[in-house]
């Protein structure tokens, strides 16, 4: 080694060692300083009692979702969604090969599993029937033939992404389905897709509002005169909040976002909790004949269910009316649902699950003879083929998912929906985190995935022995009951007789026989 190359190094070992200890020093007095703060502060216990050392806990206690969703949680342990599950969506979003192999890791002994009774003879692949398009809104100038049983449940921009909401009307326009505004208003990018739109009134009437935050005609017909707006939808409550208006914290409320909306810009914008104008069913049909009267197009209702006796009375209502006063579908969202900022409270322990709530609306619709008239609408966490084919067994006519899109954008259950600091762009409005969701790229498999959810419930419905989906019925399912058996569904809630005076009007509007094409099923 030469001299000027020995020097050198010796240069470089001696800067790199001050460098260390400075650093060191640095730790040090950090600690020290922590140390100082954590001891003479008074608002926090462990950090008094224990300084530095309690900060520990805090990391911890952070970075514990993270270590439970990657290391420590099996593939069916997770809530509000498992890993299988959440696999399954980002394989057929990639429409990727979706089989398994060696056996299910689903306990089908659990109670309340759904088993779908298989067919000795199931439908032949030449036999099967393609997707039905289904009509709502009769009544209407403009009645609304959807093309999709399976459809984006609502989710407002501003809650989403400028991208995430391109990639959602993009895609849902490739698997012609509809796609729910949510409460938010429309937007430029729910349009410029090309899908089918339900646009949703909320309680605050984004979009739709005058300057006091009533309802607005005019602009109800701004909003009816797009002609990819097929239908408007009511929101009374949803599954994360019954009783609780939306929340969009205000760091959310971009200056676009407030254009749309209505509202001041950086504020915090929460929801009435209720319509002001609706008190009691009657005034349900009288602001939704009225939007229907000023658009022209199908007008429904969207609901958690906890009490249901009114619905009993608005059916008593519409026979009163006549039976175009009728909503035109409705609704009916799960008491565990819910993608953004909730109570916990609610989240938890108010409103129905759908798998309670459902069959219940159904049956009461029937028994009215309005179960033809009244389209019917289930969401709330049915983002898997089976959830979505016990739900047409059980009497719904339509499946609407959000987070199951959401997975499809690439959603990785962070649980940060609320905070602007969605990692994958989706729920977020930081220009750089948003950078990782090309829209081009995600409509892709959005559209994958809904095209392999309806790919796969017909799937279901020809093993069931049915030529497709909409024939499936609750006699197809067995619900398994706490001694580990399972008991067919349509024992467990049999379908009532309709009443007398209202039979009439059954078969009127096209639903279509639940009879299968095989006897023996």
């Amino acid at each position: 080694m030469t001299m000027p190359s020995y020097d050198f190094v010796m240069t470089g070992l001696q800067l790199l060692s001050t460098l260390f200890v400075f650093a060191v020093g640095l730790g040090v007095l950090a600690v020290v300083v922590l140390f100082i703060i954590d001891s003479i502060q008074t608002k926090d216990a462990v950090r008094k009692n224990y300084p530095v050392l309690g900060r520990f806990r805090y990391l911890f206690s952070m970075l514990g979702e993270f270590f439970r969703q990657y290391f420590f949680a099996m593939d069916r342990e997770e809530m509000p969604f498992n890993r299988a599950e959440r696999e399954w969506v980002h394989r057929a979003a990639q429409d990727k090969d979706n089989t398994v192999a060696f056996g299910s890791t689903k306990n089908l002994n659990s109670p309340g599993t759904a088993i779908f009774v298989n067919c000795p003879f199931p439908t032949l692949d030449e036999d099967a029937v393609e997707m039905q398009p289904m009509q709502i809104g009769p009544y209407c100038k403009i009645p609304y033939n959807a093309p999709s049983f399976f459809n984006i449940s609502g989710m407002s921009y501003g809650a989403l992404s400028t991208p995430a909401v391109r990639a959602l009307s993009k895609g849902a326009h490739m698997a012609g389905c509809w796609m729910n505004t949510g409460e938010g208003g429309l937007s430029p990018y729910h349009l410029e897709g090309g899908a089918d739109i339900v646009f949703q009134i909320g309680t605050a009437k984004y979009g739709v509002r005058d300057e006091a935050g009533n309802l607005s005609d005019e602009k109800l017909k701004e909003i009816a005169a797009h002609e990819q707006v097929r239908m408007f939808e009511l929101k009374m409550s949803q599954g994360a909040k019954p009783g609780k208006g939306g929340i969009l914290p205000g760091i959310k409320v971009t200056p676009q976002i407030a254009k749309i909306r209505g509202i001041p810009e950086g504020q915090d914008s929460t929801s009435p909790n209720r319509h002001p104008e609706i008190n009691n069913p009657g005034e349900i049909l009288d602001v939704i004949n009225h939007v229907r009267e000023v658009t022209g197009k199908p007008v429904g209702f969207k609901t958690v269910i906890g009490s249901f006796g009114w619905i009993e009375e608005m059916c008593k209502e519409i026979h009163a009316r006549g039976i175009e006063a009728a909503p035109d579908f409705i609704t009916i969202d799960s008491g565990d649902g819910g993608t953004g900022a909730a109570p916990m409270p609610l989240m938890d322990n108010v409103g129905l699950v759908v798998k309670e709530s459902l069959p219940l609306v159904s049956d009461i619709l029937h028994k009215y003879g309005l179960r033809d008239r009244i389209r019917l609408v289930s969401s709330g966490k049915l983002i898997t083929p089976s959830e979505v084919a016990w739900a047409i067994a059980t009497g719904a006519d339509f499946v609407t998912s959000a987070r199951g899109f959401m997975f499809s954008l690439g959603c990785i259950q962070a649980l940060k929906c609320n905070k602007n600091t969605c990692p994958t762009g989706i729920t977020t409005h930081n220009k750089r985190l948003q950078k990782g969701l090309n829209p081009e790229d995600k409509a892709i498999k959005v559209a994958a995935y809904c095209k392999n959810i309806v790919h796969e419930v017909q799937i279901i419905s020809h093993s069931c022995g049915v030529t497709r989906p909409r024939l499936m019925g609750r006699k197809h399912v067995r619900i398994v009951q706490d001694n580990g058996k399972s008991v067919p569904m349509d024992e467990l809630y049999p379908r009532p007789d309709i009443f007398p005076e209202y039979s009439r009007h059954r078969g009127l509007f096209g639903s279509g026989s639940k009879k299968p094409t095989c006897r023996w099923c």
